[in-house]
């Protein structure tokens, strides 16, 4: 059995910027810290799942289209 290995891919700075919120405005609102939110954004970190799933809500967005999944080739 092979392991799956990939990336979380994100649309987060794509909707913050429709949305003209700030890193730190979303930070605030999902109860993070705008490093964080920064991390994740650049994609050098993968959020918790309660994480990811406060910013979709944030957004009014489904999971899938905030974060993706992208295997390894």
């Amino acid at each position: 059995m092979s392991k799956a290995t990939g990336r979380v891919r994100n649309r987060i700075r794509d909707l913050r910027l429709e949305r003209g919120v700030s890193q730190q405005e979303l930070a605030d609102e999902v109860g993070a810290s705008r490093q964080t939110i920064n991390a994740v954004e650049q994609e050098k970190y993968s959020p918790s799942l309660e994480l990811a799933f406060r910013i979709a809500r944030f957004f009014k967005r489904d999971f899938e289209d905030v974060f993706r999944f992208t295997k390894d080739q």
